[in-house]
């Protein structure tokens, strides 16, 4: 008999139990990509707006570009503290309702309350009052944007033991959440031009409500899969933190991504700035540069992966992605944007590459563990690569201050540059250089990383045989429950 949902038992076998893992169809992944969507729409406008908002528009830069990095100080040990935190806890979570989906559901909603709340700060000399409802804000805002990301990292991997199954899921996310980070730039390059700030709020009250309407849309459209919450016994925290660490996969991948985070950060953050200060033009061009081979990108990644695998296909794009952000620095501004399309194609692997690569770390942690543990890696990842986030976002800060930048007026005019050689220099090395070094260093650390070859293989048809005991264990444990429900 057929178990929807969870294993279709075929008369072929594999691995001389006869398994096949999850298969999702079109309409599913789509399913699965609205979530994406509706984040990308949120996580796109915070970060491509975020900086430029605060350090441009609201004046803190100069002599209150130190409120900036302290934010970002603190913004760093929150972001190190509550990923772990919310993992762990996701991880031990023994609810009738699941161990996953209640805590996205339930917390999409706070989570576009906050991101909205953001973009309400007072407008006032007084900086100081502009620096603490910045701080505050984004807390809760990276809150909830953790909880419900985090939660829907951890899913595909639990969903599905196949890799060609987790690859279309990561690669429909990776689309829809491309769609939606370019309208996390059109829509506040848009308002942004209008006089005040007014109608720019207006547009983040829709684009919160807008993006948690999608995000809770996913919720109701898949369920967990009951073994890993009622057959696995959780790890202690302790021996969950061990057992992590000495996963040489996991250090591995976590110190490359850390290198992504960095980059995507920086580039995301810095946009405007290199639209409105260097090449002068609409930032529309520099989507459309980097967006379109992105997008295209995204569906050529499975023959690179069949050609490749996944590591070396990553290596690929990474080296292409780094040469176009370095070309970035140097080249004048008509060539600008050819450079942005060869990085577009780069920042594929990355994208859609890098969860795909996490799923094969909890797979083998869970041969090692007896235990699946998705969130506290996704949490744990997000503890070592969070605070480049930080960093990102204090760099623009720093390196305008020393080149002497002017923020614009009240009215949101661009004033008259007095250094704009030094200004010019500053941006193409945070939209450029900075982030081309970072890929650099990221295709070097992906050279140590084993899940490849042979080992890989092994490991796959391994987690097959595990997670079918535990099926069976799961099945044995509701025909020992009916007796006991039937008697009361």
């Amino acid at each position: 008999m057929k178990k929807k949902g969870i294993y279709k038992m075929e008369n072929s076998t594999t691995e001389k139990l006869g398994l096949t893992p999850p298969k999702f169809t079109t309409k599913q992944c789509v399913h699965w990509g609205l979530a994406s969507f509706g984040g990308a729409m949120i996580s796109g406008t915070y970060g491509s707006l975020l900086s430029i908002f605060y350090v441009d528009y609201l004046g803190l830069v100069g002599p209150y570009a130190y409120l900036v990095v302290i934010m970002s100080i603190a913004y760093a040990v929150w972001n190190a503290l509550n990923d772990p935190l919310f993992g762990f806890y996701s991880d031990r979570s023994k609810s009738k309702k699941g161990r996953r989906i209640p805590f996205m559901r339930y917390t999409a909603p706070f989570l576009g309350l906050s991101f909205i709340l953001v973009w309400f700060a007072p407008i006032s000399p007084d900086k100081i009052s502009v620096f603490w409802w910045m701080l505050v804000t984004t807390f809760l805002y990276d809150t909830g944007y953790t909880i419900v990301f985090l939660i829907y990292s951890a899913l595909p991997p639990e969903l599905t033991e196949d890799e060609q199954e987790r690859n279309k899921l990561s690669i429909f996310a990776s689309f829809f959440s491309l769609i939606g980070m370019i309208l996390g730039f059109l829509i506040p390059d848009f308002f942004r031009k209008e006089q005040g700030i007014f109608p720019l709020q207006m547009a983040m009250i829709a684009v919160g409500i807008v993006g948690t309407l999608f995000i809770l849309y996913t919720t109701f459209k898949f369920k967990e899969r009951p073994e890993f919450t009622k057959v696995d016994e959780p790890l202690k925290i302790k021996d969950a933190i061990k057992y992590t660490f000495k996963s040489k996969s996991f250090i591995v991948l976590v110190l490359a991504n850390f290198m992504s985070v960095f980059m995507q950060s920086l580039i995301i953050g810095s946009m405007f700035y290199l639209a409105d200060y260097v090449t002068q033009s609409s930032t529309i061009l520099l989507l459309v540069a980097v967006f379109v081979p992105l997008i295209l990108g995204v569906w050529i990644t499975p023959k690179l992966i069949a050609k490749f695998g996944v590591v070396r296909a990553d290596q690929i794009l990474l080296t292409i992605g780094a040469t176009g952000l370095l070309l970035i620095t140097f080249t004048p501004v008509t060539i600008i944007y050819f450079c942005f399309a060869l990085a577009g194609i780069g920042l594929v692997g990355p994208l859609v590459l890098t969860n795909v690569m996490f799923a094969q770390v909890i797979d083998e942690d869970e041969l090692k563990t007896g235990v699946r543990r998705e969130a506290a890696y996704f949490g744990m990842n997000a503890f070592i690569t969070k605070p480049a986030q930080s960093v990102a976002l204090a760099l623009p800060a720093i390196l305008l201050t020393i080149a002497n930048f002017v923020p614009r007026n009240a009215l949101g005019e661009i004033q008259t540059q007095t250094h704009p050689a030094d200004v010019d220099f500053a941006i193409r090395a945070f939209m450029g250089l900075i982030p081309a070094i970072a890929l650099f260093i990221e295709v070097l650390i992906l050279q140590l990383y084993p899940l490849k070859g042979e080992y890989l293989t092994k490991v796959k048809k391994e987690i097959l045989v595990l997670h079918d005991e535990k099926h069976a264990k799961l099945m044995e444990l509701e025909k020992q429950q009916k007796p006991d429900r039937n008697q009361q």
